[in-house]
Parts: C-alpha cells; structure tokens; sequence
C-alpha cells in the first residue's frame, strides 16, 4: 500500500514543521490548570497529551478527524451492496486525514489481505498452551504477544536504524499487525467455542467481512454489522485506558505487537471494554430474575432500583467524558431497528434505554445517565447466533487496533517523546498545603 504509506509521511513531515512553529511561538503557554482532587481521581478532564486521530467533544460525541459517525456512514465507501461504513476506509482517514476513494479502500483491502497471509504457526501453538478456559483475551493478548517475532521495528532497531525511519518501521508493523489480528480473534473463538474447527480466509471480502466468515458467521447481516462494529469501536481519542496504554508504552519505543498488546490489557478492564460483557449479562439475569424475555418498563424499573439499592451501577450506562447518548449507541440503534426491530432482547434494549436515564437523573449525583457504546452492542451480536458474551471484548480489541496503532504511527512520525509526567506522594500535598512544600510551584 506504498500511496497511503507515501500519502502518510507526506502529511507527518508538514505536521511536524507546523508542531515545531507553534512550540517555538506558543509552547510556553499553560493549556489549563490541574485541581488537587484530578490528581487523586484518575486524572479526569487533564488536558495533558497530543493524539492526532480522533477527538471526543462531550456534547457531539467522537469525531475522527473532524467527522462524526453519522457522517462517516454516509462519506466512507462501502462493500458492494452494503450500506454500512468500511473500516479500511476510517484507518485510511486517521492516517491522512483525508476521505479516502473506493479504490483506495479497495487496494487497503487486498493490501491487508496479502499481509494476512503466512501466519507464523507458533502463533497458534502457543495460544493453544493455554487452558480452554482461560479467557478469550487472555488468549488473543497472548496470540500478540508471539506475533511479536515478526516486528520489524525491533529488528531494525537493533541494527542501529536512523531515528527518522522509526515511523516506516512502525508503520509496516502495525499494517501486519492490523492484517492479522482477524486471524488470532477467530481462531480463539473456534478454539474456545467451535472445538477448533478450521476455516480458511476468503481474500476476496473486506477486512470486516473476511473477519465475519473467520468466525463462522456468513450472514450478510452479520457482515454488515462488523463493518459497523469495527467502525464504531477504533478510536475514542488517546485519554481512554486502551489508547492511552497503546500510546505510553509505544512512548517506550516498544513496538506496535507490545504497545497494543499492553492497551488490549487496559481494554479487557470491566471498567473499560470489558462492560460490552457485563451489560449483556445483566440483561440476561434480569431476565431470568423477572421470568419473561420481553420485560415491561415497570418491571425493568423495579430490577434497576433493586441494583442500585445493592450498591451496583447499571452496565452501559454513564461515560467519563459524554455527557448525551452515546452517538455509537445510536448508530447501533439504527442499524436494529433496519435489520431486527422485532427481536426481544433489541427490544428490552430499547425499553432499558427509555426507562434508565429518568431514574439515574433522579438520583441527583450522576453526571451523564445516558448510554453508551456497550449498551446496545452484545444485543445485536446475540441476534445472529453468538451467545458467547465473554467474546466481546475481543471483537471491540481487533477494532481498536486501527485508532490505536494509526495514532502510534503518528507518534513515531511526528518523534513524541517517551511519556514521563510527575507524581507526588500524599505526605508531600500535605506539605505543600501547610505552605512548607512548592510540588507545584
């Protein structure tokens, strides 16, 4: 894909000229003030990083590089006969920032797919080290981590490589990397689930669609829906546990299998990509708890109180940053309503998203009662057969892959240092607010 890797280092070397006029004028200038209680609280609302890819506005939801989703559906090429987005095409927009053609796609498409093949065959043998039940990102992190023999960037950095060559380096990586990752996800899910079946890549789909017949789900609604899910899914600007993960340790100059390997951690937090799994769970008990598949709103409101009350918070729910629904949860919203409006669990779906913000508002001390990503997806993955919710999480992973390691390529190209912030202890803040410490003066 020698024009996006040509069309990449064309628009990283006049970004890096503009970022050096504006440190040179403006990079004594304070971009905001930190508050005693963000240094206690995971830092939330510090503006303290630059990521190139994607920008999550509170109100508007995530835009990459200035389009939202909606806008996405409607610009970026799609399969032939689809009507849903393909993610070759958002990887191509992170990378250039511009909206790339059909055939631009098209040739990313063939590109990944050739990458795809010859898969070391360690890979495979040391995710089938581990026990079956272990979890299946335990097993894809590990698929990861043996991919690592193939970098390149580690190669050449022993050489003696030229600094200004990291980017090449890290771009070829992360496009293998990115071409692969669909054959480590299904294999862990034929591993897990299917006995071990086998099944070979079909070259001629998209990245999304050969993904979708990897797993055994040939439905062209189940295509559709990884072009969506895989969309919707890669970036959320560099603040969120699995970019920022991807973003530190890359600031290592660790390769792009260790950097994303580390994210894919972050990322299977049940505070982080892991809630995908936890919402459809509670759906699933609450059903079971209420005895009926197709719940009235009463009675979900009753269950809602009944979590609350035990201390519990309600999956899907809430966002650390938004503060409407989710635009994701809305996109995938739309495509149910287009493909199964009649399927009950969509339908309780729906009913928890009517029933849920008015009590959470209630409540007096909740910021955003609104849905978010995760509480619409396992939803749409159960209607086509895949029950298996602990999956989920990984199907979010082989997406998040395309913002996380696009935006390390940008990292790499633009020469963003390693990433070291100050910390004090508490026995120093005490100091400093009795006037007997300058921490931060």
């Amino acid at each position: 894909m020698e024009k996006l890797k040509s069309l990449f280092k064309s628009k990283a070397d006049a970004a890096a000229n503009e970022i050096k006029e504006i440190l040179k004028e403006h990079g004594q200038k304070k971009i905001g003030e930190v508050q005693l209680a963000q240094a206690y609280q995971g830092m939330r609302g510090i503006t303290g990083m630059v990521y190139e890819t994607s920008l999550l506005d509170a109100q508007e939801g995530i835009r990459f590089r200035g389009f939202s989703i909606p806008e996405l559906q409607a610009k970026l090429p799609k399969a032939p006969g689809g009507t849903e987005p393909l993610p070759e095409g958002l990887f191509y927009l992170m990378m250039t920032g511009e909206l790339p053609s059909a055939d631009d796609v098209n040739a990313l498409s063939r590109d990944w797919a050739e990458r795809a093949k010859n898969m070391p065959e360690h890979v495979f043998k040391t995710i089938d080290a581990l026990p079956l039940n272990a979890h299946p990102m335990t097993q894809f992190v590990t698929g990861v981590m043996a991919l690592q023999t193939e970098s390149i960037f580690s190669k050449k950095y022993a050489e003696g490589v030229n600094k200004k060559d990291y980017w090449s380096h890290t771009y070829e990586d992360s496009m293998n990397l990115i071409a692969r990752l669909p054959s480590i996800a299904a294999y862990v899910y034929r591993r897990k689930y299917r006995g071990g079946k086998s099944v070979a890549a079909d070259a001629s789909l998209d990245w999304a669609g050969n993904f979708a017949h990897l797993l055994s789900f040939d439905q062209e609604g189940f295509k559709e829906l990884m072009r969506l899910y895989l969309t919707i899914h890669a970036d959320h600007e560099g603040g969120n546990v699995s970019a920022h993960t991807t973003h530190l340790v890359g600031s290592a100059l660790s390769d792009a299998y260790l950097s994303f390997a580390a994210g894919m951690n972050g990322l299977a937090g049940p505070l982080h990509g892991l809630a995908n799994q936890e919402v459809i769970k509670w759906i699933i008990e609450m059903q079971r708890n209420l005895g009926t598949d197709t719940p009235t709103g009463e009675q979900i409101a009753g269950y809602v109180q009944k979590t609350l009350s035990e201390g519990k918070v309600v999956p899907g729910y809430g966002h650390a940053v938004l503060r409407k629904t989710d635009p994701r949860f809305t996109a995938q919203q739309e495509f149910a309503k287009k493909h199964m409006a009649s399927d009950k669990m969509v339908n309780s779906v729906w009913r928890i998203f009517e029933t849920v913000p008015p009590i959470l508002q209630s409540l007096g001390k909740i910021k955003n009662p609104w849905p978010n990503v995760d509480a619409h997806s396992g939803a749409l993955l159960l209607h086509y057969g895949m029950e298996e919710y602990e999956y989920y999480t990984v199907l979010f992973g082989v997406s998040r892959a395309l913002g996380v390691l696009a935006a390390l390529c940008w990292s790499r190209a633009l020469g963003f240092p390693i990433e070291r912030p100050k910390s004090v202890t508490t026995e120093n803040v005490k100091a400093w607010l009795k006037g007997e410490d300058q921490i931060w003066e």
